[in-house]
């Protein structure tokens, strides 16, 4: 393992493999409820974190760690897709996290992808992570375009939880985990990038080639909403966990 400082406040740490992927992240992760049992979690879906989510749910069984007071808030939901739905994003953190540890359901929120009115919703997840929050960490993966969360880019930096329409890159890319293409929704309400800058501390995945790009753009390069990662430049606070093909194009590493 390689720790990098790009400036105060954002280091990056590339691990050899995704055993020492996982391990590492969730070192972070049971260093914090140890360290503040009544932790706010802010929690990501998609491929990259299941390694992560898999190691807790190991730490949690062996004894090493305690979620009874914890809260979780998710990045977001997709529109239509209710919690019981199978690719939900609650059915996602329910078969991969929350059934296997003590987290309480109460304590565990997602915006709402079935609510009647939408944009109603977003602001009340808002108000609940400003009467619940701040998050202590935000758990991040990165889209290869550079998305988090559902915040495509031109995404405003100001921007709050929204309702947003999903690209094609994004369906295209997500559409691995449906039985068709035509299946995944063309809408999610999502965290807004400053709703995720609020986070006391930022831990950002990200594996593979395919995000090498992102990484160096979002690190690296200038502060822009067409690159929405780059905002995290401006957080006092984030932590970079990669494998050595999503680090290979940034300068600090050559």
């Amino acid at each position: 393992m390689q720790r990098f400082r790009i400036r105060e406040g954002l280091d990056v740490v590339v691990v050899e493999d995704d055993a020492g992927f996982a391990s590492f992240a969730a070192d972070q992760v049971c260093q914090l409820v140890q360290e503040k049992p009544d932790a706010v979690l802010g929690l990501a879906t998609g491929s990259t974190p299941l390694g992560l989510y898999a190691e807790l749910v190991k730490r949690y069984e062996a004894g090493l760690v305690d979620f009874s007071q914890v809260r979780t808030f998710n990045l977001d939901e997709y529109v239509g897709l209710d919690g019981d739905h199978p690719q939900s994003y609650r059915q996602y953190m329910r078969q991969h996290l929350f059934d296997k540890v003590n987290l309480r359901p109460e304590n565990t929120h997602l915006p709402s992808g079935t609510a009647t009115d939408l944009w109603a919703e977003a602001a009340r997840y808002d108000a609940l992570l400003k009467e619940l929050g701040p998050i202590d960490l935000q758990i991040l993966g990165i889209g290869e375009n550079a998305h988090i969360a559902f915040n495509e880019p031109g995404t405003p930096f100001s921007s709050r939880t929204h309702v947003v329409d999903l690209t094609e890159s994004t369906i295209e890319a997500n559409s691995r985990f449906f039985a068709s293409r035509d299946e995944v929704p063309r809408q999610a309400i999502t965290m807004g990038i400053a709703s995720i800058l609020e986070a006391r501390h930022v831990m950002l995945l990200a594996q593979g080639i395919k995000k090498a790009e992102a990484i160096r753009l979002s690190l690296e390069g200038q502060t822009t909403p067409e690159v929405p990662a780059s905002a995290l430049q401006t957080h006092p606070s984030v932590l970079v966990v990669v494998d050595k093909p999503a680090a290979s194009q940034l300068t600090i590493l050559r």
